[in-house]
């Protein structure tokens, strides 16, 4: 048994979005909450979700996912959900109005980097505000991490 004062976090990622860390400079991160249908839950818990083309978009105060793919749960038959049906973002009113800001004005866009669980077993999303890169900042970014991995195998047959 764990210690009476020891916080275990247990995320069980369901859908990581891998090329937007490579596309996007990721200036800041939140943790969203996601509304979803039972049914979108489940598919969720079969882990085949699918968030590589899908963002985030401010529309009348509420920040909304878009073009993300949730497929329909097969046991649930006419209770089913729409795969790409847009989905609602949980988030506070600063957090919200700090995004709207970041859009508005610095012509940034809201990429979503992961979907998981949280220890409570509810699903959360890590939102990011990200500015695109252009083609030479990911050469830039390519050559960085070349550098970075043969730096580690010097020094790890050197050491």
């Amino acid at each position: 048994m764990a210690p009476k004062g020891s916080q275990r976090v247990v995320k069980k990622i369901v859908a990581e979005n891998r090329k937007a860390r490579y596309n996007y400079e990721i200036v800041d991160t939140y943790e969203a909450g996601l509304v979803l249908m039972g049914t979108e839950v489940k598919s969720l818990r079969e882990g085949k979700a699918n968030i590589a083309e899908s963002y985030a978009s401010d529309e009348g105060g509420e920040i909304w996912l878009i073009n993300s793919y949730l497929p329909e749960y097969l046991q649930a038959n006419r209770f089913n959900h729409e795969p790409r049906r847009r989905r609602k973002l949980l988030l506070s009113g600063r957090e919200i109005n700090r995004l709207r800001a970041g859009i508005n004005r610095e012509g940034m866009t809201l990429i979503p980097l992961k979907i998981y669980f949280n220890d409570r077993g509810r699903a959360k999303m890590e939102l990011a505000l990200a500015k695109g890169k252009k083609l030479h900042d990911k050469r830039e970014s390519e050559k960085e991490r070349d550098w970075n991995r043969q730096k580690s195998r010097l020094l790890k047959d050197n050491g």
